[in-house]
């Protein structure tokens, strides 16, 4: 297939800014995003370097940003002075009185009355936070620090200081687990009242401490048929309580969607600052250092810390929305792939789409290529055979 040139991005799509705060308490084995503890180190000059570089990113994007999310690592784990100036960063940069959403992670016990008013005085309007579990064997197996009596009341602190939405994370698929303790986090997850659950399946990714435990012998992965019954198990206990889901992991309450992820799911810019972090704005994708000491020198020295990009051309563009807007309830709209491929993906797709419909994995409307209950169950592979067309064939695509 020949080479295809690069893609923009819609000249008035709104633009998220991820700002990736690497410091935590200890490296969980399970997590395999960028992360240090933070122990006896120095955060001032990774916070002033974070501000120079939000600063140059915000000043240099023709969009406007209407979103922004600080992960990590744990955010809250920073002392409070050094939080106050990341976050008042943000606050000379953004309009954050126009911002549709701005959420912080958090760690339980992470957040006490002084960094919880902090948060809501600097306009942050929703708080993720890391639960996990509501068992103490199996946050000792995501090697967790924090114990199941620490999630309340860290959710009733933000509640009591006025944090407008909130959002608990919950894994499944962890060994040990059964059908029942997990039915169990998912209750206890409810009667906290969180606007928002994320429920992630554990993934065993490269290099991570529990990976080598695996291929070691030293642990027992979940069953996988233990684990889809969960998945479906998280369907209906959280629809049944007012949660709908919008995206495969992802459960809001109404008008709850976590808007700077939607950003992700539907293909939308997105500014990236920080070790490690990544960002696409108008077709190109950068990636920085991934090292707190190396980002630090990058960017006092050359005034940026990318160590990565690309140019994302129109094969590249097909994969990517197939592989994020499939995970989305809604699935992937076809006006936009028109729009930004400039044909329709029900012929791009053909007899290989089709082939997933009569399969019962996939639904055609006149707006979405969507998946079902059960082709969620199997998302991974549906996405995999839906991306492998443009490589396989040529679809006649236009010049751009």
């Amino acid at each position: 297939m020949p080479s295809n040139p690069p893609i923009t991005s819609p000249s008035l799509a709104p633009c998220g800014l991820y700002v990736h705060v690497p410091f935590c308490e200890t490296k969980c084995g399970y997590c395999d995003f960028y992360s240090v503890a933070l122990k006896d180190r120095n955060p001032t000059p990774l916070v002033d370097c974070i501000g120079r570089e939000l600063r140059q990113r915000v000043n240099g994007c023709a969009h406007a940003v209407r979103t922004v999310f600080f992960g990590g690592g744990t955010p809250t784990i920073l002392p409070l002075s050094e939080l106050a100036r990341l976050l008042n960063f943000v606050y000379e940069a953004v309009n954050v009185r126009q911002l549709e959403e701005f959420t912080v992670e958090a760690n339980p016990a992470t957040v006490d009355d002084e960094k919880a008013e902090l948060l809501v005085s600097s306009g942050v309007s929703r708080v993720s936070m890391g639960a996990q579990s509501f068992f103490r064997n199996e946050l000792a197996t995501l090697e967790r620090l924090h114990s199941p009596e620490d999630i309340a009341p860290s959710v009733a602190t933000l509640r009591r200081h006025g944090v407008g939405q909130i959002n608990l994370d919950l894994i499944f698929g962890i060994p040990g687990q059964t059908l029942e303790t997990w039915s169990q986090s998912l209750s206890r997850a409810i009667d906290l009242g969180p606007d928002h659950i994320a429920c992630y399946g554990l993934t065993y990714e490269p290099g991570t401490r529990l990976t080598a435990m695996r291929r070691h012998g030293r642990m027992t992965p979940c069953d996988e048929d233990i684990e889809a019954d969960m998945f479906l198990r998280t369907f209906d206990t959280l629809e049944s309580a007012g949660y709908r889901q919008y995206e495969i992991s992802n459960y809001a309450k109404p008008g709850c969607e976590c808007r700077h992820n939607l950003l992700y799911w539907r293909n939308e810019p997105y500014i990236g600052v920080g070790p490690s972090a990544a960002g696409c704005v108008d077709g190109r994708r950068y990636k920085n250092v991934a090292d707190v000491a190396g980002y630090v020198r990058l960017i006092e020295r050359d005034g940026h810390a990318e160590v990565d990009s690309e140019i994302i051309d129109t094969e590249m563009l097909i994969v990517e929305l197939v592989m994020m807007q499939l995970r989305l309830n809604e699935g992937l709209s076809i006006a936009v792939f028109r729009e930004r491929i400039g044909v329709d993906p029900r012929d791009s797709f053909g007899e290989a789409l089709m082939r997933l419909v009569d399969l019962g994995l996939v639904t055609v409307s006149d707006t979405h290529i969507a998946l079902t209950r059960s082709g969620r169950l199997v998302a991974n592979t549906v996405v995999a055979e839906l991306a492998a067309v443009p490589r396989q064939a040529d679809l006649a695509l236009p010049i751009l």
